[in-house]
């Protein structure tokens, strides 16, 4: 039973709410473990966005999660340009990758013409497969730390495929949430662990660390469930030394899922 358990989420208080909430409600506490942070290219990504689309006229456009949405019509407000970029974006199709992205899209005003059925790259393949898109252009606004798959993924199925960097990525710099966390986890009180993204994985490492020991570390992983949300993530563990379960859907709904399975 997951009743009592303790449960970390390598999230921020913001990000993790579905999570808490899911968690909460099967009496189960949940932890947010602010992980990565972002670090925005800066005012001239909007330019270069704004750029790729006029000289690129994509069909398509692509966005991978709500950051990217919020990210660049936050900084398009900044250097008064929202309203370009909102009509470049509309005279594009838009598919998101999963509902909370659409959610940050139609804020926006943006109208989203697809949301695949498994929120993931895989997924968004599956969309352009379906609209057969072969030959159509697509631009994808991301982050520097994204790994290559979707790009090539799409240009297999014979797309021609613009990635525009919005920010990078970095580990998460105040420590002081973490506290309690590494106290618990010392203690193997921390029944277990889901892993949100490979960069969150990158980061926990490099942020545990800091202060433990690499066999001290395993160890304590060791006496906790760690759960991915993806194979992705699964795989970044796995070059940590860590063998996760993976969730078969690739959502915090499916992550909870998978963990009140396991504990049964």
């Amino acid at each position: 039973m997951i009743q009592g358990k303790v449960i970390a989420i390598t999230r921020s208080k913001e990000d993790s709410e579905e999570f808490v909430r899911l968690i909460t409600d099967a009496k189960a506490r949940a932890i947010s473990l602010p992980t990565i942070e972002l670090v925005s290219k800066g005012e001239g990504m909007v330019n270069e966005f704004l750029a790729a689309i006029k000289e690129d006229d994509p069909d398509f456009c692509v966005f991978m999660s709500s950051k990217a949405v919020k990210l660049l019509f936050d900084t398009a407000r900044k250097v008064l340009k929202y309203e370009r970029l909102q009509l470049a974006v509309a005279n594009t199709i838009v598919i998101a990758v999963g509902p909370k992205t659409k959610a940050a899209l139609e804020a926006e005003g943006i109208r989203v013409a697809h949301v695949p059925e498994r929120f993931s790259s895989v997924g968004v393949g599956e969309v352009f497969t379906m609209l057969n898109a072969e030959g159509k252009k697509v631009i994808i606004p991301r982050s520097g730390a994204s790994t290559p798959f979707l790009a090539q993924l799409l240009e297999k199925i014979g797309l021609k495929v613009k990635e525009v960097y919005l920010y990078d990525v970095t580990s998460y710099r105040d420590l002081s949430q973490w506290t309690e966390f590494k106290e618990l986890f010392a203690s193997s009180k921390i029944d277990g662990i889901v892993f949100t993204s490979a960069s969150s994985v990158r980061a926990f490492f490099d942020i545990m660390l800091v202060d433990t020991d690499e066999k001290s570390l395993q160890k304590n992983l060791e006496k906790s469930t760690i759960v991915a949300i993806g194979p992705f993530t699964a795989d970044e563990l796995k070059k940590f030394g860590v063998e996760p379960i993976t969730a078969n859907i690739h959502t915090v709904l499916g992550v909870v899922e998978t963990i009140k399975s396991h504990f049964s």
